[in-house]
Order: C-alpha cells, then sequence, then structure tokens
C-alpha cells in the first residue's frame, strides 16, 4: 500500500481484502452502502476525500486497534501524500534506531511491532536495561515528529488465565508508554491498551507462534492538527 492510501472504490476494497486489510463483510456492506449513493455523493468517496472515507470505515471496523487507529485517522487525497511522504521519512529513521523492531508503513501512519521477549522477561513487565536505549532513541524520533499520536497495545499468548494474561499486556503497555513519557512525550499524545490474548498474530499451540503473539505494538499516525496543516497546505516537504 503506497503513503497516498487511495482507497477509493471497490477495486482498491478488493485489493484490501486480498491483502488481509479488511474482510469480505466489508467489502459487501461498502458495495451495498454505495448503491445509495447519488452520483454527487458518489463522486465526493471516490475524489480527494476517498481515502478518509472509506479509511474511517475500516478503522471504525478494526476498532480501536492499531491497525484500526492509523486507518482510522485517515485523510486521503493530496494532504494524506505529503502526511505519507513525512511518515516514510520517520519509518526509516526508526528503523535505523529500532533494528530488533517490525516497522510498517501503513497507510499514512507508522506501526511498530516489538517482540515481548526483546522489552521483557517471561511474566514480566519490567523493561529490560539493554533495550531502553532503543525506546529512547524511538522517543527522540517521536519529540522529532511531535505532531502525531501514539498508541501502544500489549498482547499476551494463551497460556495462562485469560485475567492474567489481560493484566500482563496492559501492564506491558503501560511500561513503554510511560518510559517513553519519561524521555519527553507528551503524555496527551500517548495511549494505552491491553488485549491479552484476545488478538493472536500466529499459532498458540506452537512455541513459535506463541512468541509472536508475546508483543507490544505501537501506531503512530496524524493528530488533528498536522491533518489540518496537510489539507491547509502548510507543512512543507
Amino acid at each position: 500500500m503506497n503513503s497516498q492510501l487511495k482507497l477509493a472504490g471497490t477495486k482498491s476494497l478488493t485489493v484490501l481484502m486480498a491483502a488481509g486489510i479488511i474482510s469480505g463483510s466489508i467489502l459487501t456492506s461498502y458495495k451495498s452502502s454505495a448503491q445509495t449513493l447519488n452520483k454527487t455523493q458518489k463522486g465526493g468517496i471516490v475524489g480527494a476525500s476517498g481515502g478518509a472515507v472509506i479509511g474511517g470505515m475500516i478503522g471504525k471496523t478494526k476498532g480501536n486497534t492499531a491497525l484500526g487507529a492509523i486507518l482510522g485517522a485517515t485523510v486521503g487525497g493530496a494532504a494524506g501524500a505529503v502526511i505519507g511522504r513525512r511518515m516514510d521519512k520517520q519509518a526509516e529513521e526508526i528503523k535505523r534506531q529500532m533494528p530488533n523492531a517490525q516497522v510498517e508503513r501503513v497507510g499514512e501512519g507508522i506501526k511498530v511491532s516489538l517482540g515481548s521477549d526483546i522489552l521483557f522477561d517471561v511474566d514480566s513487565y519490567a523493561l529490560k536495561s539493554d533495550t531502553k536505549q532503543q525506546l529512547i532513541d524511538f522517543a527522540k524520533s517521536l519529540n522529532k515528529f511531535d505532531d502525531t499520536n501514539i498508541r501502544v497495545e500489549g498482547h499476551a499468548d494463551a497460556t495462562g488465565s485469560d485475567s492474567h494474561n489481560l493484566a500482563l499486556s496492559k501492564q506491558r503497555a503501560d511500561a513503554v508508554g510511560n518510559f517513553l513519557e519519561t524521555q519527553g512525550v507528551k503524555t496527551s499524545r500517548v495511549a494505552e491498551k491491553g488485549y491479552g490474548e484476545t488478538q493472536p498474530i500466529a499459532d498458540n499451540s506452537t512455541e513459535a507462534g506463541r512468541r509472536k503473539n508475546r508483543r507490544v505494538d505501537v501506531a503512530v499516525f496524524a493528530n488533528k492538527k498536522l491533518q489540518r496543516d496537510a489539507k491547509d497546505g502548510k507543512l512543507s516537504e
């Protein structure tokens, strides 16, 4: 998906479904709703605002997840392209700062995934001292590009009780969020959430799968001011 996230029309939604970003039910829902629109309304969706309309729809469907937060903040059009290019630069910087992280450009934002074994000891939410430097560098990037919001999410595997996994995932998300705040990232920019074992990305029946499921995801996306400035043409390239 390119930085502009031109999610306009059924064809683009079909591509997203094939990539696993949206489900078939979203595509069906979109087709159904599109049939009720007049030509002017359809033109508005297919035009520059299309990315924002459909991105918001996908964001709501995904819920308050890292991916949902990023796609829900989609602007689309020329403004979205400007935001995307800024995110390109920041993503490259984060990749250099956090070589052990998986850094993905998603739509008009950035998703950073860290295995919990990189950050924490088993069944602990105390940050490892040898990984703090990477978070310090990450915070420097977040402070440099300070017109973004940050969502930190903790995830667990399926071992242990549901309540334990939920509590531990929240504590780990809080640990990362709080540490970033100690490095000058404004509290108002950071939100933390624990999901326990409810959002696996791999098979919990294998150790390799459980290792992937034990993770912390961080979403970085434009705040309202950056969105307004991009729409008003106030951002320099």
